[in-house]
């Protein structure tokens, strides 16, 4: 199946500012569900293996649709580094929430999606902003979670949150590119604000749409506790735990294969099981 890509779209959002997005889809008369991959903290569209992955759920006979929040500390001329960390230090969840919803009014308009089949996947803290989507948004039929967390309630704690309030800021390191990264103290008010929005264990007892939780047992970022937290808050999910997968599922960046990890593929085809099972022929 011959698959279409168009990359680098131009979302514009008036709450934030322009990022960009991919879709991938196949060729054919018929209408698609779409799926919209959402990525996690220090994350983006181009990451990794996440080309690849979007070829796949294409194949598959999906539209499917990987973005750039806002103010991830992309550009829209550079979406591969972190070219603007001061961006990056004024992200927060409201930002998010209302990026993510910009990107389902965009794409459900095209003519090839079929906009009773929208399915969200969400990588790590992805995850959690789409489990809250899910919730507020009754348009997404379809959920599904990768590594994700529990709780958007993730701060520095005690002397640490002090030092935070009365700085402004605080850094943190990204291993791969060394770049000290900042978060001002504006995304923890913004959460305050509006803690029961941002309330992930809530919104997974609440959320109406079929749901899949996907965790590694050997996650080094997030523990597979939060899969199963999150299973337990709702019972009507499935659980599938990958047998020593990592938070990544085995991708990294760069990932110069021609093919998925394996860990990743079975992600992707578990992925595309449930979707057909659950959306597609229900």
């Amino acid at each position: 199946m011959k698959v279409t890509k168009k990359q680098n779209i131009i979302i514009s959002n008036p709450e934030t500012r322009d990022f960009l997005a991919d879709a991938y889809y196949p060729e054919t008369e018929q209408k698609l569900p779409l799926v919209i991959f959402v990525h996690g903290y220090k994350g983006y569209k181009d990451w990794g293996a996440w080309n690849l992955m979007a070829e796949k759920f294409a194949e598959a006979g999906f539209f499917f649709v990987k973005f750039n929040f806002s103010h991830n500390g992309t550009t829209v001329e550079d979406p591969h580094n972190f070219a603007d960390l001061e961006a990056f230090g004024n992200n927060n969840y409201s930002k998010e929430l209302s990026d993510l919803g910009v990107v389902i009014d965009y794409f459900v308009k095209d003519a090839t999606i079929d906009d009773q089949k929208i399915v969200l996947i969400g990588h790590s803290r992805g995850g959690g902003i789409s489990i809250i989507k899910t919730y507020e948004d009754e348009r997404i039929n379809g959920l599904i979670t990768l590594a994700s967390i529990d709780t958007l309630e993730r701060f520095p704690r005690n002397d640490a949150f002090e030092k935070w309030k009365e700085a402004g800021v605080y850094y943190v390191t990204n291993g791969r590119t060394k770049q000290e990264m900042p978060h001002y103290y504006q995304f923890y008010e913004d959460f305050e604000k509006d803690a029961h929005r941002f309330d992930v264990e809530r919104a997974t007892e609440m959320a109406k749409a079929h749901v899949l939780i996907i965790h590694g047992t050997n996650d080094e970022s997030v523990s597979v506790k939060n899969a199963e937290h999150l299973h337990l808050l709702n019972p009507n999910s499935e659980l599938y735990l990958i047998e020593n997968a990592n938070h990544t599922f085995g991708a990294k960046e760069p990932w110069e294969e021609d093919n998925l990890p394996k860990d990743l593929n079975e992600v992707v085809e578990k992925s595309i099981e449930f979707i057909n099972k659950k959306i597609v022929n229900e």
